[in-house]
């Protein structure tokens, strides 16, 4: 049983945007914020960004900043990505998770162990 799902993965070349799409089962997404998080070819899981379960409160890694934009959904159950002017280095695995407690005012990205539901991953592939 999956709960949360990603999409919207691709090749794109350098300079293009791609849009993720985080679904999540509702029974599990209300009530709690939502992080991206990206796995690069041999390098340690980063933490891009994170959003609220409000959506007023949202957090970015220095690398995401300015480029990435997170946003949701409350009526599709769906947390978005918005990945602008992309880079060879943005190459990596794209998973969204589940924060671990309810009602957060606020969000980080420092540890994974504060997200337990975790999606399979979707492909982003920056190459030209």
């Amino acid at each position: 049983q999956l709960h949360l799902v990603e999409s919207g993965g691709g090749l794109v070349q350098p300079g293009g945007s791609l849009r993720l799409s985080c679904t999540v089962s509702e029974y599990i997404l209300d009530g709690y914020g939502i992080g991206w998080f990206r796995q690069a070819p041999g390098k340690e899981r980063e933490g891009l960004s994170c959003i609220t379960f409000s959506g007023r409160t949202t957090n970015y890694a220095p690398s995401a900043k300015g480029r990435f934009t997170i946003s949701r959904d409350a009526a599709k159950n769906t947390v978005y990505l918005q990945m602008n002017s992309l880079e060879p280095d943005d190459t990596g695995i794209y998973y969204c998770a589940r924060r671990v407690r309810r009602y957060e005012v606020g969000c980080d990205l420092d540890a994974a162990r504060r997200y337990d539901y975790w999606g399979q991953g979707t492909q982003v592939t920056v190459s030209s």
